[in-house]
C-alpha cells in the first residue's frame, strides 16, 4: 500500500532491521520500545500510518512521534523517550555524593551493629543525618530515593561479591610445576624408562574429601508406582549419624583409584595411604605425588616415614588455594554425582562399605583424567 503522508521514507540497514526484529519479538524489553520497534519496521516496509494503526492498534500520535523522531535523529531516537527536565533537581550532586560516601562505609563504622547496609537502614541513617550534613532535602528521603541514587552510581551495599586474594607468593611457580607434571604424564606412558629417567615414575594425585555425612532415613523410601508416583518418595526428616573422610589418590596413567575411608584425617591416616602406594608399585619405581600443603602431608611423623623410604616418594605441591589444579578433584566430583548422591545409610560402617564398593566399581572401568590446558602458564 502506498504511503499517503508526505513524510520521507525510512531506510534501514540490515543491522538495524535485525535489531528491530529482535526487539519487536522480545518478551523482556520495555513494552514501549517493543511497540516502537514494530512501528518502525512497518513504516520502513512501506506501510501507511493508517494501516499501521489498524494492524498494531496503536494511536496515530504515538506512531507519528516514533516515525518523526526516527527520521529526524535516527532509529535509536525513535525507540527511546525524549529526556526532559521541567525544573532543576531538588537533590544536588553534592547531596548524592554524600549518600554514596555513606553507602561505601559499613554500618559498624557509623556506630551501628550491622555489618552491611540494608536499603531501609541506609535511608533511615541518611534522613536522620541530612540536616546536620547540610542536605536538608534528604531529611525526608525514603528508600526509593536512596535506591535511585545508589542505582545511578551502580552501588549495591547490601550485597557481597566474594573474591580470593592470592596469598601464595609462589603461586605461579608451583602452578607451572604441577602443569609440567601433567604434561610429562601425557607424554610418557605408565612407568616409562629412558636415558634421562632410568627409574620408572608413577604419578598419583592425592587429596581428601572431608565431611561426608552418614544420613539415615526416619521412614522407608517409597518406590515409584506406575500411574501413581513417578519418583522415589522420601520423608523430609532425616537422622545424622556422623561424618567420614575419603583419603584418595588416582594414578594419572591408568586411572586406578586408591582410597581409604577414615573417621579423621591425621598423619597416621595419610601415612597408611602412602604405605598402600608403596606396596602397589614396583620397588625400583619413583612415586610422584601431587598434593596440597595439608598439615598431615608435611608433619613430623609423615616426614619420618618418607625418610625411611629414601628416593621412593617425590612431592609436587599445588599452590595455596589452588586445589582446582589437583586432578583427584575430578574423582571426588564423580563420586558426588554418582554413588554419594542422595545416599542414605543405617550406620557409619555402612557408609564406609558403600563408598569402598563405589570405588571398586570405578576401578572396574577406570577413567584416565587429563588436564586439557597443559599450556596454561607454561612456556
Amino acid at each position: 500500500m502506498a504511503r499517503k503522508s508526505k513524510r520521507a521514507a525510512l531506510v534501514l540497514t540490515p543491522e538495524q532491521t535485525t535489531t528491530l526484529k529482535e526487539l519487536a519479538g522480545s518478551r523482556t524489553a520495555p513494552a514501549r520500545e517493543v511497540e516502537r520497534a514494530k512501528v518502525l519496521l512497518g513504516y520502513a516496509a512501506g506501510t501507511s500510518i493508517t494501516e499501521l494503526q489498524r494492524q498494531l492498534g496503536f494511536s496515530r500520535p504515538m506512531i507519528y512521534r516514533s516515525v518523526d523522531k526516527a527520521l529526524a535523529a535516527g532509529v535509536q531516537a525513535g525507540l527511546k523517550d525524549r529526556y526532559h527536565r521541567p525544573h532543576e533537581p531538588e537533590i544536588s550532586d553534592e547531596a548524592k555524593a554524600w549518600v554514596v560516601s555513606i553507602a561505601c562505609t559499613k554500618p559498624k563504622d557509623q556506630g551501628l551493629a550491622a555489618e552491611l547496609w540494608s536499603i531501609s537502614a541506609l535511608a533511615r541513617f541518611v534522613s536522620e543525618g541530612a540536616e546536620a550534613a547540610g542536605f536538608a532535602r534528604l531529611a525526608n528521603a525514603g528508600k526509593s530515593t536512596v535506591w535511585r541514587i545508589l542505582n545511578e552510581n551502580e552501588i549495591k551495599p547490601h550485597k557481597i561479591r566474594y573474591y580470593l586474594e592470592k596469598r601464595d607468593p609462589e603461586f605461579d611457580r608451583k602452578m607451572q610445576e604441577v602443569l609440567m607434571v601433567y604434561r610429562d604424564v601425557s607424554i610418557y606412558r605408565e612407568g616409562a624408562v629412558h636415558d634421562a629417567r632410568p627409574n620408572p615414575i608413577y604419578t598419583v594425585s592425592v587429596d581428601e574429601k572431608p565431611g561426608i555425612q552418614a544420613i539415615g532415613l526416619t521412614a522407608p523410601d517409597l518406590p515409584p508406582v506406575p500411574g501413581k508416583a513417578s519418583t522415589v518418595g522420601r520423608d523430609y526428616e532425616y537422622v545424622r549419624r556422623g561424618t567420614v573422610s575419603i583419603l584418595a589418590g588416582i594414578d594419572l596413567h591408568s586411572g586406578h583409584i586408591f582410597a581409604n575411608v577414615e573417621d579423621r584425617h591425621r598423619s597416621v591416616e595419610f601415612i597408611a595411604l602412602l604405605k598402600r602406594l608403596d606396596e602397589y608399585y614396583p620397588s625400583e619405581a619413583i612415586i610422584r605425588v601431587v598434593l596440597d600443603n595439608h598439615s598431615a602431608h608435611i608433619s613430623r611423623q609423615t616426614m619420618a616415614y618418607l625418610a625411611s623410604r629414601p628416593g621412593r616418594f617425590e612431592y609436587v605441591h599445588t599452590p595455596k588455594h589452588g586445589s582446582w589444579l589437583n586432578l583427584v578433584e575430578c574423582t571426588f566430583s564423580k563420586m558426588a554425582r554418582t554413588f554419594l548422591r542422595h545416599i542414605r545409610v543405617k550406620s557409619i560402617d555402612e557408609l564406609k562399605e558403600r563408598i569402598l564398593r563405589g570405588i571398586e566399581e570405578f576401578n572396574a572401568s577406570p577413567v584416565v583424567f587429563r588436564w586439557k590446558k597443559v599450556d596454561l602458564g607454561v612456556a
